[in-house]
């Protein structure tokens, strides 16, 4: 019996050994694949930043501070990356009520023969709103980008293009430039690292309720199941977004945004040699500098932003693909600019009142003054230009079967001074029913409420004004004053007769709460 029980004992211990064995064979395996990818990776992130297209920067969203610069400021093709400023319209748009998610957006001939990848949609055809959304979040369709860019942009999707370049501008990306909606080669379409940071932290900061969108893994359009680009959403831990990008010249594109624990970063990666090698820089990024980040501050938005502004454009009200609708022919007041500066310094989201207007050749604008920056963070410290006006053209939105047709852009050039335009400008002769409405008007201070392409809808925009205003204009002159720009004839809607700049101020704070932009000059 002693030696029948000594031999099932081996045995169980054989086999107890023989299990144990195998765990540690299958952990130790396990551990060598994990070694394994953490030093590819590791190779990839090494050869990457030796990659001499390679630019990369990472930031502190909640502070501003840049943790990690490698060529940050040097000009690249931003590729796909652009529909980052089409969605930022996009949602700007959206926020201002001029379209909806529903709205449906028509697919011109160019539109549709975009380069893939694309959602294949044909000339006449329709999607919505957030269909385009979708498509550039995941797929990143070109076609869906250049149909809602000429959509928002009146027809014209080089006109969109100048739009976008006004509000990267505006939002402090100084040396970003557009001329698609889409991201395809263009020559003339540059940006940096930096200018697609600080994009990428106003795209969070002045849409939180849109910015979901950007983690959108899968999206269901007609029979296809359509997967995100962005293969770091889901697997590294808090990547919520924001965006890939890929052309022969520009490399292999990504902004990514991340949190974890309280802290916030944005991360980009331009010029990267292969997706792999891209995504693998990222997460070294991401792994490396997200420790550093802090947990506290970002009680003031970091890229600050303007008070809504008169949409510039009219797109057309939601309709049904069936129905036409015949778009205005309108300019109104330009929005102001939006100002960028560090969290600690606290700006107001809502500029100051000017009290100078700002002077150009051909044309003016006067826009709420930005303080000067008072941190030494190159991410904010850049001077801040002003948006550009663009002058809208008519186009229609005909039935199923037909698209709007890009249209030559017009925009005139504005940059400005903040010195005083003590320049009168010129009008042309009054009807005698307009007589004293439309010469330079009175002097002293003034009040801005728009531009208009006639002199009657410019006093038709001052009478609406006026009927919003209050006691605060109840003596003020309404009266339009004609100038060129690039050629064409333009109306200034103003009001006059203030005896100083308090009065005129208050008149443009009581004219702002109505909803009217508007702004205060000296005449």
């Amino acid at each position: 019996m002693q030696a029948k029980s000594g031999i099932v004992s081996r045995s169980v211990s054989s086999v107890s050994s023989s299990r144990s064995g195998s765990f540690f064979a299958r952990l130790l395996a396990i551990l060598s694949v994990a070694v394994t990818i953490v030093m590819v990776d590791s190779v990839n992130a090494d050869a990457e930043a030796a990659n001499p297209k390679y630019a990369g920067i990472v930031v502190d969203a909640k502070t501003g501070n840049v943790l990690y610069s490698e060529n940050a400021d040097r000009l690249q093709y931003p590729a796909s990356l652009t529909k980052m400023m089409t969605l930022y319209m996009t949602f700007e748009a959206l926020e201002q009520g001029r379209i909806r998610l529903d709205t449906p957006v028509p697919f011109s001939a160019h539109a549709s023969a975009q380069a893939p990848t694309k959602l294949g949609v044909r000339a006449g055809g329709t999607i919505t709103v957030e269909q385009g959304i979708l498509g550039l979040v995941t797929l990143s369709a070109n076609d869906a980008a250049t149909a809602l860019g000429e959509m928002l942009g009146g027809g014209s999707e080089d006109r969109f293009a100048q739009l976008m370049t006004a509000k990267a501008h505006a939002l402090g990306m100084t040396r970003t430039t557009y001329r698609n909606a889409n991201g395809l080669p263009n020559t003339a379409q540059m940006t940096t690292a930096r200018d697609q940071a600080r994009l990428g932290i106003a795209l969070r900061q002045h849409f939180p309720q849109y910015y979901g969108y950007f983690s959108t893994r899968t999206f269901k359009f007609g029979s296809r199941t359509i997967r995100s680009h962005n293969r770091l959403v889901g697997s590294v831990r808090g990547v919520d977004g924001i965006k890939t990008g890929y052309t022969r010249a520009a490399g292999f594109n990504l902004v990514s945004s991340v949190q974890v624990d309280g802290k916030t970063i944005v991360g980009v990666v331009m010029g990267g040699a292969s997706t792999p090698a891209r995504d693998a820089q990222m997460r070294n990024l991401i792994a490396t500098y997200l420790p550093k980040a802090s947990s506290r501050g970002g009680s003031s938005a970091l890229i600050a932003q303007a008070a809504p502004a008169p949409a510039m454009i009219e797109t057309p009200a939601p309709v049904q693909p069936k129905k036409a609708q015949q778009m205005a022919k309108t300019i109104t007041a330009a929005q102001p600019p939006v100002s960028a500066a560090a969290a600690d310094l606290s700006l107001p989201h809502k500029g100051p009142l000017p009290d100078a207007r700002y002077k150009v050749a051909e044309t003016e604008v006067a826009y709420a003054e930005t303080a000067a920056p008072k941190s030494d963070n190159p991410l904010v410290a850049q001077p801040m230009p002003a948006p550009t006006k663009v002058k809208t053209m008519t186009f229609k939105q005909q039935a199923a079967v037909a698209a709007p047709k890009p249209t030559p852009a017009s925009m005139p050039s504005e940059q400005g001074d903040t010195s005083v335009d003590t320049v009168t400008t010129a009008s042309t002769t009054p009807s005698p029913t307009r007589a004293a409405s439309t010469s330079n008007g009175p002097t002293g201070w003034v009040v801005q409420v728009g531009v208009s392409p006639s002199r009657q809808m410019a006093m038709d925009l001052l009478e609406s004004a006026r009927s919003k205003g209050g006691k605060a204009l109840a003596s003020a002159k309404p009266f339009a004053v004609a100038y060129a720009a690039g050629g064409d004839q333009l109306y200034r809607a103003r009001f006059g007769g203030f005896d100083d700049q308090r009065d005129a101020v208050n008149a443009c704070k009581a004219l702002k709460k109505a909803g009217i932009k508007c702004w205060a000059a000296a005449q």
